[in-house]
């Protein structure tokens, strides 16, 4: 078969993607039998396990149980799926074909781990930061200085990826999601400022000071006048002033924080599975160059851009990290829904039929990038009007929360997802 007809297939059916455009000599894409990336005549894919060139086309949070009520234990989408399933099982089955009837490839992070036994693409994302003491909600960092960050990113690595090492279907591995690099939504604070307000035993804050003393020649004085502070030695150091050399000081401390997270992530991914891909740690938009720039450590660097438009930041992000980009999550919300969508992030529009219209803008401008390798959409059910952990309530699911698809909404999706990897082929012509 001409490869022009396989290109043909893999837009009819999307979910045939990841293999139907194997076996090219034409092309001479390597068989592995795992997912890689890989540029070719100025383009970036996801090569699949039998060298297939593609992207990925994935939805987050598939979850039987969906999105509990905040603060009551309801689950009105696992009460829906209760009533129109006669089991899991029967669920799980009509999920994947909704997915591929719909053109997505992937199941994307937080998903049940039932799903990944489907023989369909899937994710997995080992919260490595987050089980070494960072606090995603709050802004908490973790200290990747401390002895606990490094054995526990092993630990989970060798639990979680070991077992993995030959699964087909695995795509790769998220080290993290949102964490917080310095100001935003969670606070304004510098990371090297909440470095230095950790107790003094802690490994981070003593290596904030060791990083302040080899900078200020270990005299006070300097970084008194530097910062225009009155710190009587550096290990009582006050908050800092806004000076030019304290914002220098904190991006340079910011960027050795980043290349450390990244570092032992990559380390520990890569050592307990030399097969999969490591994903990278999921962006929350932007963040400080330097911390993009830290994203050369993974194999892909992954961002969650909220926006109707994600080129520029996706752009910025290939040209600092140097390694293809996948989105990892987006989403619009449309006021017709029912829901409140007062909580959450995303661009809020007037309908289903603006939202179907703003998804496929998004992903034709989105895969008309050669460094762009896929999109992962959030979420699959909605979250319940009353809110879920953490207050969102808002219109994020292809299908509402009685399991009942958004057909209007949805047929755009189907058609968008069946136009992303001709773009993306077009793509070549523009990345050379």
């Amino acid at each position: 078969m001409s490869y022009k007809n396989r290109v043909a297939m893999c837009l009819a059916a999307p979910l045939a993607a990841l293999a139907c455009l194997c076996a090219c000599p034409e092309l001479g894409w390597a068989q592995t039998g795992f997912f890689q990336v890989e540029q070719r005549a100025g383009v970036w894919w996801l090569i699949g396990p039998d060298g297939a060139p593609s992207i990925s086309s994935g939805v987050d949070t598939i979850r039987y149980e969906g999105d509990r009520i905040r603060g009551t234990g309801a689950a009105p989408y696992l009460e829906a799926v209760k009533r129109s399933y006669p089991s899991r099982d029967a669920w799980e089955s009509a999920v994947l074909s909704r997915l591929s009837e719909w053109g997505f490839n992937t199941i994307g992070a937080w998903s049940d781990p039932e799903l990944w036994k489907r023989e369909f693409p899937y994710t997995v994302i080992l919260d490595i930061a987050g089980r070494s003491g960072a606090d995603w909600e709050h802004g908490k960092p973790v200290d990747v200085y401390a002895t606990r960050f490094e054995s526990t990113a092993q630990q989970i690595a060798q639990k979680e990826c070991m077992p993995r090492t030959q699964e087909k279907f695995l795509i790769g591995y998220f080290s993290d999601n949102e964490l917080r690099w310095g100001p935003d939504w969670r606070g304004k604070e510098t990371m090297l400022e909440m470095y230095l307000k950790l107790s003094p035993d802690a490994a981070g804050r003593q290596h904030a000071v060791q990083f302040l003393k080899k900078r200020y020649g270990d005299d006070i004085g300097r970084l008194n006048r530097a910062w225009n502070v009155e710190a009587k030695d550096f290990s009582t150091i006050p908050l800092p002033g806004m000076t030019d050399a304290y914002r220098a000081d904190a991006e340079q401390f910011l960027a050795e924080v980043a290349d450390r997270y990244f570092q032992v992530c990559a380390q520990a991914i890569h050592s307990a599975d030399s097969h999969h891909l490591y994903l990278g740690a999921r962006f929350a938009g932007q963040v400080p160059d330097v911390v993009f720039r830290a994203a050369r450590f993974a194999d892909v660097a992954s961002i969650n851009i909220y926006s109707f438009d994600p080129r520029l930041l996706a752009e910025r992000l290939y040209k600092l990290a140097g390694k293809p980009v996948l989105i990892t999550e987006f989403a619009f919300r449309a006021q017709d829904s029912g829901l409140p969508n007062t909580q959450g992030a995303g661009p809020k529009v007037s309908s289903q039929a603006a939202r179907a219209k703003a998804y496929t803008d998004y992903v034709t401008r989105l895969e008309s990038l050669p460094e762009v390798i896929g999109y992962h959409w959030f979420q699959w059910s909605d979250e319940p009007k009353e809110g879920r952990f953490d207050g969102e309530n808002s219109n994020y699911g292809v299908v509402n929360i009685s399991d009942k698809p958004y057909d209007e909404f949805l047929a755009a999706v189907k058609a968008a997802n069946a136009a992303a990897l001709a773009a993306h082929k077009k793509a070549v012509a523009s990345g050379q």
